[in-house]
């Protein structure tokens, strides 16, 4: 795997709907969201946020309580490490309401499938019509369905 997340795993398929299924509303009850989650090298990581943004303590809270849960439903098995962190700048697109919130901010795509002989996409996000996701590269807009979306992530303005 290339590119800028060749470095994470991110969990897929039935493992990652469980992971969603279980932690999500746990997450949730607490007052944040779930951004992404990725499995990689033994470490489960978790990257919440909330509107106020994600302090040390909120990493804290949210990592006893998520703990807790896996121990109890044990879904992954054998050894892992869980850390708990705020999605940093380059966040990930995971929810249609993701593609809304950050309209007007760049954005790098990478597609299931190739569409148009391309998996990967560099624009500035436009938002959402209906299950397409609107990126505009290059001065063309783009729309890309949602469900073909493998990766999304905000490009930081640095």
């Amino acid at each position: 795997m290339n590119g800028p997340w060749a470095h994470f795993l991110f969990v897929r398929g039935a493992m990652r709907e469980t992971l969603l299924k279980l932690l999500e509303p746990a997450i949730e009850a607490l007052g944040y969201g779930l951004v992404e989650l990725e499995f990689h090298g033994g470490v489960l990581r978790l990257y919440i946020n909330r509107p106020q943004g994600v302090t040390l303590d909120d990493c804290q809270k949210v990592s006893q309580q998520i703990s807790a849960v896996l121990d109890v439903e044990d879904p992954i098995p054998g050894a892992y490490t869980l850390e708990v962190s705020s999605p940093g700048l380059d966040r990930p697109l995971r929810k249609p309401v993701d593609f809304q919130q950050h309209a007007g901010q760049r954005v790098r795509i990478e597609l299931l499938l190739p569409r148009d002989g391309r998996r990967r996409f560099s624009g500035t996000l436009r938002g959402m019509e209906s299950d397409q996701v609107l990126v505009e590269v290059d001065g063309t807009l783009c729309r890309l369905p949602f469900s073909q979306i493998g990766r999304a992530r905000l490009v930081p303005d640095l």
